[in-house]
């Protein structure tokens, strides 16, 4: 999972973490702070940004898409299914020597070089450290498949391993 430029702050009003937790935060986005109980740190995160948060429309995430999956796969990536909405992606995917945030990491740095021929923000479109969590096992599997493909309900460009011609069956 990733998200676009400052769109999670410190002091963010959803929750927050600090970086390896320096900070005890005891709230998230299940259970948000307080309202204004770190407004001051939002706002003092805001204006430190040196250019807007960026927001992706529907053509720029179909694009993105693409030129993840592209990226992904020159590597040899085993993507199974992306989704990327307005400002975050999840992915599922096997990566060859347990490095995932090597391999999104380029794609990352690949995506707005060609996003910005169409029209895409200037500078990064990606924030840093991306999340990277195992898959235990088939099950687990399943429910991360589903609830990367439910995302296109809510707007997000999706892509997903197309089904061997053999099988009537879907992954998921």
């Amino acid at each position: 999972m990733g998200i676009t430029y400052g769109t999670w702050l410190y002091g963010d009003p959803r929750g927050f973490r600090t970086r390896h937790h320096r900070e005890h935060i005891p709230y998230d986005y299940k259970h948000p702070p307080p309202p204004g109980l770190y407004k001051a740190k939002y706002e003092r995160s805001q204006r430190l940004m040196p250019r807007p948060p960026v927001r992706l429309s529907p053509v720029q995430r179909r694009l993105a898409v693409e030129y993840f999956v592209a990226s992904l796969q020159k590597d040899r990536i085993e993507l199974v299914v992306l989704a990327i909405d307005r400002i975050h992606f999840h992915l599922l995917a096997r990566f060859p020597d347990h490095a995932p945030r090597h391999w999104l990491g380029i794609a990352k740095k690949e995506s707005p070089h060609h996003l910005k021929a169409h029209g895409g923000p200037v500078g990064g479109i990606w924030g840093t450290r991306t999340q990277c969590v195992p898959v235990k096992d088939r099950a687990h599997q399943v429910a991360v498949a589903n609830y990367i493909l439910a995302h296109a309900r809510h707007g997000a460009a999706v892509w997903r391993l197309p089904a061997p011609a053999s099988s009537s069956t879907s992954i998921v």
